[in-house]
């Protein structure tokens, strides 16, 4: 098969396999991290975890991007980015670390809340830079496969990392802390691996002059402004429409995450621990619809073209979610979950492809960095709409239909905009 070929070709590839493996250990700490969070702050048996509590969690981690992310695509696009993997990964280790000691100490919440928020914003840096970073270092003809690969080998490692958090925690007898600790040896792991290669191997093409803070937050608002032009212009209008369909997306899955944590927490399982399973057993079946993702998107991306094939993407998932969803029984979740899985990275791959066909190298890391926050703002603004419309056992026939309309609507306008694209070459 010529994918097969082509796979095989890229990993023959010394620089891509060792951007991938810094990529496969960093996303696989998130993993273990992320299950650890949210094993404290939702399944913990002292804590009676709301709709609101969880959308108050997602703000507290994830709003601050908002902040963080155009920053990091200035420093990005001045910074070595191999150096961003090395640093970045060593002070997450450390402050892992840190929040395995706070979760053992019983501090008070903003304690807990600030620590994790630390090492999540350091993540900016290092997936807006594995991302800006892949085209350094594979063909332009092998970029769409590039983009399936990569990422969704990321979020298997993500979910494998989950996976093995939970083994970890069931071995340990729930402790959270210990779970942390691993997550912060697997980043002590990416930062060594990302010692292997070259540091100037990864860009950007200004150099690898490294400014005073100061000075970059000075040029900021300049950069991104000059960032947000060269997005606009008008061989990037499909680079536009494809982030807004996939920041609308984004914010399906968000809803959707929300209520299937109040249903593993309250409704599908008997106790904490077992909903705490039902929801591994839901990201792993969530990670074999990635995986296909990867398999199919590359073929798919190629026939119907990237925006279209997203389209499509948000079509299917128009139809399905709701068929799938408004029962509120596990069977059909584990579908839904799967189902969604696909559609969800078949999109991300060809926006991805998109916006990396469509911008130069020296406006990546900060455009990246911008469609972080899309994501982050998208997911966050989710989990508030869940909490006003969840009830406490999750099950939401409205949320679900609202979704599915959502969806209709990305593919509905996605669609029209490659017709008259297509109509105008």
């Amino acid at each position: 098969m010529p994918v097969v070929r082509d796979l095989r070709v890229l990993l023959r590839l010394r620089n891509f396999r060792r951007l991938l493996s810094v990529r496969l250990l960093s996303q696989g700490a998130d993993g273990v991290y992320q299950v650890a969070l949210a094993a404290y702050v939702v399944f913990s048996p002292e804590k009676q975890a709301t709709p609101a509590a969880i959308a108050s969690a997602m703000a507290v981690l994830l709003l601050p991007y908002s902040l963080v992310g155009p920053f990091a695509g200035v420093l990005l696009d001045r910074w070595r980015r191999r150096q961003v993997f090395v640093h970045g990964n060593l002070l997450r280790a450390l402050l892992a670390v840190m929040t395995a000691g706070l979760m053992v100490s019983h501090v008070p919440d903003w304690l807990f809340y600030a620590s994790a928020l630390c090492v999540t914003a350091v993540n900016r840096f290092v997936l807006a830079g594995l991302s800006a970073a892949l085209p350094r270092v594979v063909d332009a003809d092998r970029l769409v496969l590039a983009n399936s690969l990569s990422p969704t080998a990321g979020t298997l490692a993500a979910t494998a990392g989950g996976g093995l958090a939970f083994a970890v925690r069931l071995a340990a007898s729930g402790s959270d802390a210990t779970v942390v600790l691993l997550g912060a040896f697997l980043y002590l792991c990416a930062a060594l691996t990302a010692l292997s290669m070259a540091p100037d191997l990864l860009g950007p093409d200004r150099g690898s002059t490294r400014p005073h803070l100061r000075t970059a937050l000075a040029v900021t608002a300049r950069d991104l402004l000059a960032a947000v032009r060269h997005l606009a212009g008008p061989r990037r209008r499909e680079a536009v429409w494809a982030l807004a369909s996939m920041t609308l997306m984004r914010f399906c899955y968000g809803a959707l995450l929300v209520l299937l944590l109040m249903l593993c927490r309250y409704s599908l399982a008997a106790n904490p621990d077992e909903g705490l399973r039902l929801l591994g057993l839901a990201l792993a079946v969530s990670a074999a619809g990635f995986f296909t993702a990867a398999v199919v998107t590359p073929w798919a991306a190629g026939r119907f073209g990237p925006g279209r094939w997203i389209a499509v993407c948000s079509g299917a998932a128009m139809v399905l979610e709701p068929a799938l969803g408004l029962p509120f029984a596990t069977g059909p979740l584990l579908v839904a979950a799967f189902v969604l899985g696909l559609i969800t990275q078949g999109a991300k791959i060809s926006t991805d492809t998109i916006v990396q066909a469509s911008v130069d190298d020296g406006f990546r890391g900060r455009i990246f960095s911008v469609y972080d926050v899309l994501f982050n703002v998208a997911f966050v603004g989710a989990a508030g709409v869940a909490a006003l419309m969840l009830p406490p056992d999750g099950r939401s026939a409205p949320l679900v239909v609202a979704v599915a309309v959502v969806y209709g609507t990305v593919a509905v306008f996605m669609g029209r905009f490659e017709r008259r694209r297509v109509s105008h070459q």
